[in-house]
């Protein structure tokens, strides 16, 4: 099966999205500026405009979707030394309006304008009573997006090598060159793309809406967006759901090992159920299906595929494919075709669809004018670069933890941290062994998540917990919940796929009655696996 894929004999360049997310860490330098509560600065302007709509301009979006735009401050501890654009999109309410819900699908660094044009339909009950929003978050998508170049540094992200044990003085030059870079494609939003930011960010939206609280759902890195949110604007909380929660304490190393084991679980069971399909690529033979994917993702590591969206397709894009087509079920029968195109013809088109969060995007080129777009504005949609999913995702996680690896620990502790990560996954480990070392050499990220976010004094929340969700483990809705304290009411879900709103009927349903009637379940109350009722 291997042998079918097409190759650039001896080529090794760095991944398209993440084979060497190592280039990543750049994008984290924090600010806890917004945090420290220096001052008072003024912030009236914002907090005074109001959202102009008009259709979205773009083929093949939703003629009844409505897109605008709000302006926040660079930094809100300085206000006057620059603004950015925030995109916004919104299906309008059909019912009598009561105001608006702002969704957050996640990442971070999911762009929640697309998120909501190709995916409204999940929440079109909503507009029974809510103008449905969603936003591209500071350096996502239109928004500022951030990004690390071109991917033209060679040999980063190379763990699997024998050399990256034997020159660990090498790759920290690697790591530090690669800082660099990401700091020298992302522009001034870089500092200051931390998660407190955008929680203040949410309040500008909220104040432009003309919503007296914030109305709000929140999915995967969603909810600690909005548990960050709701420390900080107490008062202001309406109705808020935090569904697939998020860790507010663990370190990035103990989040890459669940994280990784969680994927592993997640691809047995797809490599399992594409097993029985004659036309699955892996064989029929679940066992030796899970041998050829390790098989697959070290043989494109070694030798990558020509892709027409950019650098060469590596392992580890194969391996951000898998981790985003292995968060619900109803994906796996286009990821298997995916992977059947990648192995059968080394046609990199749908894997390269799933690695990129499902937008095979251009690398940023210039302007009509024939420059970048001004520093603040809104950029094109053609004109996101493709790596600003994980380039965004990278900077936020990194300016939202305190945790800094040192060189001498990453010297001393480098062929450790990779048996631990390839003991919890051999598919995922290396990807996820990447987060220990992306925050190296960046300035500490924020205290302000760990230290405050915890005993809230808001009106009660509805956490979503899945049992056998892939991506942020059922244990984390727990210990979230007792953090927050008692306005959080938890709903377990027993089902499986990464959050449980999309996926469960049951979930779907007490998430809409919260929103639009303020009917809580009970404290501990569940959804079934099978059934579209309670389970207890």
């Amino acid at each position: 099966m291997l042998a079918m894929l097409s190759r650039r004999p001896g080529r090794r360049r760095r991944a398209l999205v993440t084979g060497a997310a190592l280039t990543l860490l750049g994008t984290g330098l924090p600010t806890a500026s917004a945090a420290a509560g220096d001052g008072d600065p003024d912030l009236s302007r914002f907090y005074e405009q109001k959202v102009a709509w008009s259709r979205c301009e773009g083929d093949g979006l939703p003629e009844d979707l409505q897109c605008g735009k709000v302006t926040v401050p660079l930094d809100y501890a300085h206000p006057a030394s620059g603004s950015l654009e925030l995109a916004l999109a919104r299906y309008r309410a059909t019912g009598k309006k009561r105001g608006s819900v702002l969704l957050n699908f996640g990442g971070p660094g999911g762009a929640g304008v697309p998120g909501l044009a190709y995916g409204g339909k999940e929440f079109m009950d909503l507009t029974d009573g809510y103008d449905v929003v969603s936003f591209d978050p500071r350096g996502v998508g239109r928004s500022s997006p951030v990004s690390c170049g071109d991917g033209e540094n060679e040999g980063l992200g190379n763990l699997d090598d024998e050399s990256a044990h034997a020159d660990p003085a090498g790759l920290l030059k690697q790591l530090r060159k690669a800082a660099a870079d990401c700091v020298r494609h992302s522009g001034p939003v870089l500092p200051h793309i931390g998660t407190v930011d955008a929680a203040q960010d949410l309040e500008v939206m909220r104040q432009a809406l003309g919503d007296k609280k914030l109305n709000y759902l929140g999915f995967s890195y969603g909810t600690r967006l909005g548990a960050v949110y709701a420390a900080r604007f107490p008062d202001k909380v309406g109705r808020m759901v935090l569904d697939g929660v998020d860790t507010l304490t663990e370190p990035v190393a103990e989040q890459g090992i669940a994280g990784a084991r969680g994927q592993q679980v997640a691809l047995d069971d797809f490599v399992a159920w594409c097993a029985k399909d004659i036309a699955c690529p892996f064989g029929q033979d679940p066992r030796a299906g899970r041998e050829e994917v390790v098989r697959l993702v070290r043989s494109l590591d070694e030798d990558p595929v020509p892709s027409d969206y950019g650098p060469d397709f590596t392992g580890q894009d194969l391996v951000a494919a898998l981790g985003q087509g292995l968060y619900g079920k109803e994906l796996w029968p286009s990821l298997e075709r995916a992977l059947a195109q990648l192995v059968e013809s080394g046609d990199t088109s749908g894997v390269v669809a799933f690695a990129t969060g499902g937008l095979a995007l251009p690398v940023r080129k210039p302007t009509a004018q024939g420059g970048e777009p001004s520093p603040g504005a809104l950029v094109d949609a053609e004109d996101v670069p493709l790596d600003n999913l994980p380039a965004a995702l990278m900077a936020v996680n990194c300016a939202d933890d305190p945790d800094r690896p040192t060189a001498e620990r990453i010297t001393a502790d480098l062929k450790r941290l990779r048996a631990a990560y390839d003991e919890a996954s051999p598919v995922f480990g290396r990807y996820r062994l990447s987060e220990v070392l992306l925050c190296y050499g960046r300035p500490r990220g924020t205290d302000f998540i760990r230290d405050k976010v915890k005993d809230l004094d808001t009106p009660k929340m509805l956490l979503v917990g899945t049992r056998g969700d892939p991506a942020t483990p059922y244990r984390w809705t727990v210990e979230t919940a007792e953090r927050l304290g008692s306005p959080a009411v938890v709903l377990d879900n027993k089902g499986d796929g990464h959050t449980g709103y999309g996926s469960s009927k049951c979930v779907h349903r007490k998430v809409d009655d919260f929103l639009l009637y303020g009917s809580l379940p009970p404290d501990g109350s569940s959804c079934g696996p099978y059934t579209d009722g309670d389970d207890g």
